[in-house]
């Protein structure tokens, strides 16, 4: 809301909220503004050219299909992820691509100055061929905030396609945040088909190896490495520090800005909502490696979860019931 304030392009008109309160601080906050207790209500009353779909993932896909039916409309941002599933989320995109409508996905590492500045070293070879992404994310979790890294991971790796994911999920603090149910701390790793590998940590207490500091972004090559720190402005090559120009604008309104181009030029761009899918397979996919303690390969649709077994780790063998013999592969 705050970037539609902002924007010289766009004109906020209302806003729908299930909370009451919240509707009567927005009002104060934003004069003129019209605010309704469900979308429902919103795209009956008021129909727009232009949603922002900022409620909670498991929301996403039947929010956006409603505007889809009931509205004009010219564009949409949806907030990341774009569903709580792969499956949701393709449904989505598929609606939107089928009324060929501009769609933005606010992942704001692809609009920070800093983070581009970063995925064009990369790609200009900087640092040789890119081989590892290390992350370190303190106090969030795989979907919330691993989402925005992955689709960095997914960028900055050049969109090459993921051989397969396994993580290590923590559940045992029956933590939930933005919705969903998460987990206490998590470590993903994901190997794409040409090798490179990203290594991510998340969760309560992640320790972070760089001190005052919650993020970590370490992209280590042949020739060299990146580092930088999230949101903040301002990264290490090959420990030279170098501060990117600000854009003056936000995150949210850059995209914003970018969603009004595409609507005044008729041509949509899908590349990042289709990264932002990409990084959610991961997601996913972590999570079903988490729950079934296997590897998942890729393409996810085709994973199967393995049968259950009581095979342990690090306990002595047996000698009876199967298995195969490891100095022997």
């Amino acid at each position: 809301m705050s970037a539609l304030a902002k924007s010289t392009v766009f004109e906020l008109v209302a806003v729908a909220d299930i909370r009451p309160e919240v509707c009567r601080i927005l009002k104060e906050e934003y004069p003129g503004l019209r605010t309704f207790p469900d979308h429902q209500s919103l795209f009956a009353e008021c129909p727009v050219d232009v949603i922002c779909v900022s409620t909670y993932a498991p929301t996403h896909e039947l929010v956006t299909l409603d505007a889809l039916a009931t509205l004009p409309l010219k564009g949409l941002l949806v907030e990341k992820p774009l569903g709580h599933t792969v499956a949701s989320a393709h449904r989505l995109l598929k609606a939107i691509r089928e009324r060929g409508l501009p769609v933005v996905v606010p992942h704001n590492l692809l609009t920070s100055p800093t983070s581009l500045a970063v995925i064009e070293k990369v790609r200009a070879g900087a640092i040789g061929e890119l081989k590892l992404v290390e992350i370190q994310c303190k106090n969030w979790d795989i979907i919330n905030a691993g989402i925005h890294w992955l689709n960095f991971f997914v960028v900055a790796s050049g969109n090459d396609p993921v051989r397969s994911v396994h993580a290590a999920v923590d559940k045992s603090t029956r933590t939930y945040r933005d919705g969903m149910q998460v987990e206490t701390l998590a470590v993903t790793t994901a190997i794409t088909q040409s090798g490179i590998r990203v290594i991510m940590y998340t969760g309560d207490g992640t320790p972070i190896n760089v001190e005052g500091k919650d993020f970590v972004f370490r992209l280590l090559g042949t020739q060299g490495t990146l580092e930088f720190y999230g949101w903040e402005p301002g990264y290490l090559w090959n420990q030279e520090w170098i501060l990117p120009p600000s854009t003056g604008m936000s995150g949210h309104q850059r995209h914003l800005e970018n969603l009004a181009a595409m609507i005044e030029t008729g041509v949509p761009d899908y590349s990042v909502a289709e990264s932002s899918l990409s990084a959610l397979e991961i997601v996913e996919a972590a999570y079903l490696s988490g729950q079934y303690g296997c590897q998942v390969e890729f393409p996810l649709e085709h994973f199967v979860p393995p049968v259950p077994t009581d095979w342990e780790p690090g306990h002595p063998y047996s000698g009876v019931g199967g298995g195969r013999d490891g100095r022997k592969l």
